[in-house]
């Protein structure tokens, strides 16, 4: 008799859930929908819930609820009720074919259920969730970009969107790679030119990390032109079109054109240059075209479900002035307020900022005091990530961090990516590399790095980069 009664105890324990995880923690409390048409109460496990005041539903028996929320989350204007709960077995009345008999232990699940005319009605009832979940919410986003977040007990997120057939598990890392000054002197688009056209030597040793990257950029310090008698080197250049082509047929995603050159051709120059990239499908930032005139100072880009604004700044255009008829034809570094006002508001639009922007002196090793004043600027501002470029040397990368917790990358100059600039500390550049993830504290940089890239010429005047 002891051993049956044993037996029945740790049946009706098993059956109680007393087996469940010990790292759950049970939600209880009371919420209305975004109608408040609807009271939904948590409360020993199980959901209860009433319309004008009447109870109307019951959670399903065998179902222990951990946590509930009422959201859209299929970003169809109208709040569905979401339980993260707990029953016997990995599927529900419908199983795979090729399952003989379910299993006879707790599994975690996802239950959705829509509200229509004071009553419930089952939506969508996930298998075993597969992955052990401490904590659920939704990304609080506007349509269509609210996502369904799953914190596991060691809390790691996952990420996942609504599908007309139910929830689909996103990507939440995006990577990225930067290049710094594709500076095109004249040794280097006569050597192109001499071979067709063809300036695909400029890229051929990153290819693969382009490839392999989310969003790959690089910064277009010359103007780029089509006719041969506007070609020039420094102090006013002019490049070849066909350097814009071997940026896109690398696969480049971004470009970025506020530099102290982009004038050299004057506002010709910048619309052609903004034009090529634009229709090629690239993302061209910094600057704007003659028709352009009320252009927005940052651009949105979607990937992996994470809303970025990029920015793109330069400290000036050696003494050309920009024309009067269209002041934000260039970035410009200049007006503080201004600027801080320009993310401010791009930071209503996006979940994460990264600026590019042209600073600091040429050949200085360290940051300048001018670079330092913008890097505070940018760190007050809750910028997330700074690309700096035009010293054409390399100067350090750090991670800094403001009295709140908000982290800011900032490389405070990559260098070169080509150029015929002789100089050692010149010919030696860098690649930033950076991830972005989504984390307990929102998006933010989980790994970071600038490898080295060498410059070099051989005998029949060809520059190559690759990684040295």
């Amino acid at each position: 008799m002891a051993l049956v009664s044993t037996g029945a105890i740790l049946y009706l324990l098993w059956r109680g859930g007393a087996f469940l995880p010990r790292w759950i923690s049970w939600q209880s409390g009371s919420f209305y929908d975004s109608s408040e048409s609807y009271e939904i109460v948590l409360q020993n496990n199980t959901v209860e819930i009433f319309y004008s005041g009447e109870a109307v539903w019951n959670s399903p028996k065998g179902v222990k609820v951990q946590a509930a929320m009422s959201c859209d989350i299929d970003n169809d204007g109208m709040d569905e009720l979401l339980l993260l709960c707990w029953k016997i077995g990995r599927y529900g009345s419908h199983k795979p074919f090729w399952v003989e008999h379910d299993e006879k232990k707790w599994s975690q699940h996802i239950f959705v259920y829509e509200y229509e005319n004071g009553k419930i009605k089952a939506k969508w009832m996930s298998s075993d969730i597969g992955q052990d979940v401490a904590k659920m919410e939704e990304s609080g986003r506007e349509a269509p970009f609210n996502r369904l977040l799953l914190t596991a007990p060691d809390g790691k997120i996952s990420r996942f969107r609504w599908d007309f057939w139910g929830f689909t598990k996103e990507d939440t890392e995006v990577s990225f790679v930067v290049f710094g000054d594709n500076l095109i002197h004249e040794p280097i688009y006569r050597y192109g030119l001499r071979q067709e056209g063809a300036f695909d030597f400029l890229f051929e040793n990153m290819e693969a990390v382009i490839a392999e990257s989310d969003v790959a950029a690089i910064n277009q310090e010359t103007p780029l032109v089509e006719k041969p008698e506007q070609y020039g080197d420094y102090p006013r250049f002019g490049t070849p079109v066909q350097v814009g082509q071997a940026i896109v047929d690398a696969g480049f995603d971004v470009v970025t054109c506020a530099t102290n050159h982009v004038l050299d051709r004057g506002g010709e120059g910048v619309s052609f240059t903004k034009e090529f990239f634009t229709s090629h499908g690239i993302l061209c930032l910094g600057i704007n075209a003659a028709d352009e005139a009320d252009g927005s100072p940052y651009a949105i880009i979607v990937r992996n479900g994470i809303r970025f604004a990029f920015f793109n700044y330069t400290y000036g255009t050696n003494g050309i002035r920009v024309p009067e008829e269209n002041p934000n034809m260039v970035h410009l570094l200049d007006d503080e307020e201004q600027i801080m006002r320009e993310i401010e508001k791009a930071k209503e639009e996006a979940d994460f900022l990264i600026v590019f922007v042209h600073w600091g002196t040429e050949y200085a090793e360290k940051p300048d005091e001018f670079q330092l004043k913008w890097t505070q600027v940018f760190l007050d501002s809750k910028v997330d990530v700074v690309v700096g470029t035009h010293p054409h040397v390399l100067q350090p990368c750090e991670m800094l961090q403001d009295d709140t917790g908000h982290e800011m990358l900032v490389y405070y100059s990559i260098g070169n990516y080509i150029s015929a600039q002789n100089e050692e500390s010149c010919v030696k550049g860098g690649m930033a590399g950076f991830t972005v993830s989504l984390t307990a504290e929102g998006f933010r940089v989980t790994e970071y790095s600038l490898q080295p890239l060498t410059i070099t010429r051989v005998e029949d005047g060809r520059y190559s980069v690759d990684f040295k």
